[in-house]
């Protein structure tokens, strides 16, 4: 018998997140592979649980991934989690699942936050067709190019973005896609959650210091829905909301 592969959900800011069904999974498994096992010792420790810990992240997944086969081959329950939100999704975890699938090996998803859902239902943007996006590049040549590529795009585009590059990533945007619906929503689930909505001039100007922290969640419209608001009762105006 092998064992099973658990990708195991964990909280992006707020610990009350945590179900019953995921402390009950990390306290059965006999191994946990983390993408930093500091932050998650700290995450099991909260939880009152203890369990063997191995790093598992975007530089050594690939040398690293036999090893977890090898444990569950071994009959071995294995859990991935990432340091916050599902794991596989923009985090490691596609190699062990491809491997896993191949073998046979049973894969359970135990569900948890995810940035990118939560930052789509609160945008106020159409969310019957979207497209995850991802990381832009950080080169603004390749971010152009990739926004480019996205400029007839029909859905709602979802990006994650880090505090360093969002005033960048904005400012490519406007100027490649024109001034559409967005939002932007920063410390979901945390102690300082906002999102601020508008077209992506208005969240460009917005963008002072103090919105400089924390990781963000950039949604922007498709061409179906890419018109400037008209009104305060069509998208809160063309002011930051």
């Amino acid at each position: 018998m092998t064992g099973r592969l658990y990708l195991v959900g964990t909280p992006i800011g707020n610990l009350g997140d945590v179900s019953d069904r995921v402390r009950a999974v990390l306290a059965s498994v006999s191994l946990v592979a983390a993408e930093d096992t500091r932050r998650t010792r700290v995450l099991l420790k909260e939880l009152g649980v203890s369990c063997p810990l191995t790093s598992y992240h975007d530089h050594n997944e690939r040398t690293r991934f036999p090893e977890l086969l090898s444990a569950l081959e071994e009959g071995k329950d294995v859990a991935v989690v990432s340091d916050a939100g599902m794991p596989v999704i923009a985090d490691p975890g596609w190699h062990i699942i491809q491997a896993a699938i191949q073998r046979g090996i049973e894969i359970i998803p135990i569900p948890g936050p995810t940035a990118f859902v939560l930052a789509l239902v609160v945008s106020g943007l159409p969310v019957h067709r979207f497209t995850f996006e991802g990381y832009l590049p950080k080169k603004s040549g390749a971010r152009r190019r990739k926004l480019e590529e996205l400029a007839q795009e029909p859905r709602t585009m979802i990006f994650y973005e880090t505090p360093h590059s969002v005033r960048n990533t904005l400012r490519d945007a406007l100027e490649v896609l024109g001034d559409r619906k967005a939002s932007l929503s920063r410390e979901l689930t945390k102690k300082f959650e906002e999102t601020r909505r508008g077209t992506l001039s208005a969240l460009l100007s917005s963008c002072d210091e103090k919105v400089l922290r924390g990781e963000f969640v950039l949604v922007v419209a498709g061409t179906e829905s890419a018109g400037t608001p008209t009104s305060r009762a069509e998208f809160g105006s063309e002011h930051v909301q």
